[in-house]
């Protein structure tokens, strides 16, 4: 039998997933967006196991230096005496700064899965909301970053001048 068309059915549309609107994402943009969401969800769970270890590394450094007397180094005065809260400040404002990508890459990641089960323009919204927060996060962290270069390049160069 040769299929005929029923001239009686409703004509389909292409079903167009809630949210989108004027034909704003395209299919191949949601493909894309739905390809990259395990690989958002994986980046975010290595983040959160980093943060672990450098959070039980932080530790363990605090009390090793502690239980060794602290870190006698000349020419650092008092601070040989409290090096212990140093390496933990370090390794917490190191743990600090890999904790928020790595957050903000898994739920982005995992709200775009959650919008492709159930097609809810706010699933999808707040995946696009987290990652704006990532980006937000990597400008904030650029800024400060190029504010110490800037400062350390002024520091060598007073120190470079006072030295001749």
């Amino acid at each position: 039998m040769s299929e005929s068309l029923n001239p009686y059915q409703s004509p389909e549309a292409p079903i167009e997933p809630e949210g989108i609107k004027n034909g704003v994402l395209t299919g191949q943009m949601l493909g894309y967006l739905k390809e990259s969401s395990p690989w958002l969800r994986f980046i975010g769970i290595i983040g959160y196991i980093s943060f672990g270890i450098i959070c039980l590394t932080a530790v363990i450094s605090f009390f090793a230096v502690i239980a060794a007397g602290g870190i006698d180094i000349p020419g650092l005065g008092f601070l040989s005496g409290v090096m212990g809260v140093v390496v933990l400040l370090v390794y917490g404002l190191t743990a600090v700064i890999i904790f928020f990508p790595a957050h903000f890459t898994f739920k982005f990641g995992a709200y775009l899965n959650a919008y492709f089960n159930s097609y809810a323009a706010n699933d999808l919204e707040t995946a696009f909301k987290n990652n704006k927060s990532l980006w937000l996060f990597y400008g904030i962290l650029m800024i400060i970053y190029l504010a110490v270069i800037a400062l350390s390049i002024i520091i060598g160069i007073i120190s470079i001048f006072t030295i001749l």
